[in-house]
């Protein structure tokens, strides 16, 4: 009976170190899968903030860039009709300035936005990054055409620039006409 008892013994303790072995088991894979989906969560948090911090921007900046239009659009009109009555504009230099920052996306994208964000809108990024790059590239441009062209010249009578404008048609005439 002593075996017997041994050996009950030794098969309830079995059973008791698989039941702690399988509990601590669960316990562990329990644990790992709250940390994964607690990461997820945070992960999907932060995407949805840098999603909105970009949203905000450009809103902003569509904002910034239709009130701009309208006030060029206001000045493109009155230099027209003044044109049209026979009178000459008032001319002066053409100036840009922009607050726009290249590092303003990196940083976004390098403090984790990279990991977080699909290919698509990474992609949308890069796009609208060229498409600034290149808006500023023909402003910086135009900007140093009007400090070489017109800005040595302010000082001249208004006929001085009718007359240059008259003779760069009349080339610009030309030249198309020989092609």
């Amino acid at each position: 009976m002593t075996s017997a008892l041994r050996g009950k013994s030794f098969l309830t303790r079995l059973g008791r170190w698989a039941a702690e072995l399988v509990l601590v088991f669960v316990g562990v894979y329990a644990a790992f899968w709250l940390n994964n989906y607690q990461q997820y969560q945070q992960e999907a948090k932060r995407r949805d903030q840098i999603l909105a911090s970009l949203e905000q921007q450009l809103k902003e900046g569509i904002d910034g860039a239709k009130t701009e239009g309208v006030k060029q659009d206001r000045q493109v009109a009155e230099f027209r009709r003044a044109l049209a009555a026979g009178e000459m504009p008032q001319i002066h230099a053409f100036a840009f300035a922009s607050d726009y920052s290249a590092s303003d996306i990196a940083t976004l994208l390098q403090s984790g936005g990279i990991e977080l964000l699909d290919v698509k809108t990474l992609t949308s990024l890069r796009d609208l990054e060229s498409i600034i790059r290149g808006g500023l590239s023909r402003m910086a441009h135009y900007e140093k055409l009007s400090d070489e062209l017109i800005a040595p010249n302010l000082g001249q009578d208004v006929s001085f620039f009718t007359i240059q404008s008259r003779r760069g048609c009349e080339n610009v005439s030309r030249n198309t006409r020989k092609r």
